[in-house]
């Protein structure tokens, strides 16, 4: 068993225009006066670094770290989800995503696809010169308006998508590969990897490459129903970042899982500020303890009612106090003996 890390803070949500938000130092500061130990960056928002840059130098990166230790942190992992999101996208969703990448490429869905690819693959180098070996993203998606099979799907369309999806990744993925970084996809509804079993065959379909791995966020699988717990069981061996984050799925008789298109704070299933949800932290950090996960805690913060300066400071303790100093020594060690061949043999009346 190992120890968790933590806690951490991931930015992305808390980035603004205004001070103490604006910029990596003062940010830092700020995440650091809360009791954070660490930061995941967003690679997409150049007030915190331009990932082009980072990709390129690592003497940036370097420039990068020193301002983030010098507020007593470390940078945790680089956070890839807009450009991956961007790597496919079903043409339904073309225009909303569009405000994902720079505004040239607006209307060009194949040259968005190649930046998109170009960032995700600078952000594993940056992480690389930042001596991380892990990084977060979405996979994208070509097939979730087929979610629900109505209308009927054809013969051999999902089968197809996932050959397309992992089509496009392998690039990304052999580079990884080549520079030792894993891409932790963060399982997530609009994403072709929602749940275990879209996971597994996106892994299929990529010939089991040893840079498929997870982001483990409960909070996405209380809002399917899904059994978060025993989701650890099944693909604990993949699980390499770890985002803490709340949610509560509260079905009427009106409304359930697709939430009759609501807003947030109406809907059966939302996000909420940690502590405030009902996902179970306890039996979550007890799990991953027990697997030996001991990357970071992170806090992904989105609440549709708590203000996210409450959230981040109350989710510091919060996460400190659900870390699992592991224990090396077995509680009934007292009453033992030492090992003895002899003994055990004549204990199983073996000894004749």
């Amino acid at each position: 068993m190992k120890t968790i890390q933590g806690p951490a803070i991931f930015l992305a949500q808390f980035m603004d225009d205004v001070a103490p938000f604006n910029n990596l130092k003062n940010i830092c500061d700020w995440a650091a006066s809360l009791g954070y130990k660490g930061i995941q960056i967003p690679s997409w928002d150049t007030r915190l670094i331009d990932i082009s840059l980072a990709g390129n130098s690592k003497t940036y990166c370097d420039e990068i770290k020193g301002v983030v230790n010098e507020a007593g942190l470390e940078v945790t992992e680089l956070a890839t989800h807009l450009q991956g999101q961007l790597v496919a996208v079903h043409p339904a969703y073309d225009t909303m995503f569009d405000g994902f990448a720079p505004g040239h490429l607006k209307g060009n869905s194949k040259a968005r696809t190649q930046w998109a690819v170009d960032q995700v693959k600078s952000s594993a180098t940056a992480s690389r010169h930042l001596d991380i070996n892990v990084m977060a993203s979405f996979s994208g998606a070509l097939m979730w308006p087929f979610i629900y099979p109505w209308p009927q799907r054809p013969q051999g369309l999902v089968e197809a998508g996932f050959s397309e999806l992992a089509k496009r990744w392998m690039p990304i993925l052999d580079h990884c590969k080549e520079i030792g970084v894993d891409i932790c996809y963060e399982v997530h509804p609009g994403e072709d990897l929602h749940d275990g079993v879209s996971f597994e065959r996106f892994l299929e379909a990529t010939n089991n490459h040893s840079s498929v791995n997870l982001l483990y966020d409960p909070s996405h699988f209380v809002l399917q129903n899904l059994d978060y717990l025993q989701y650890i069981d099944h693909y604990h061996e993949f699980i390499k970042m770890f985002h803490v984050k709340d949610a509560e799925f509260n079905p009427t008789g009106k409304s359930g899982v697709y939430g009759g298109y609501q807003d947030w704070v109406d809907r059966p299933g939302r996000f909420r500020s940690l502590g405030d949800g009902t996902v179970d932290f306890s039996g979550i950090f007890s799990k991953l303890s027990q697997y030996g996960f001991d990357g970071w805690a992170v806090l992904e913060w989105e609440c549709c009612i708590k203000s996210p300066e409450q959230g981040a400071q109350e989710g510091a303790e919060y996460i400190s106090n659900h870390i699992i100093s592991v224990t090396e020594k077995a509680f009934d060690d007292f009453a033992g003996r030492e090992v003895n061949d002899k003994i055990n043999k004549k204990i199983l009346g073996i000894d004749k």
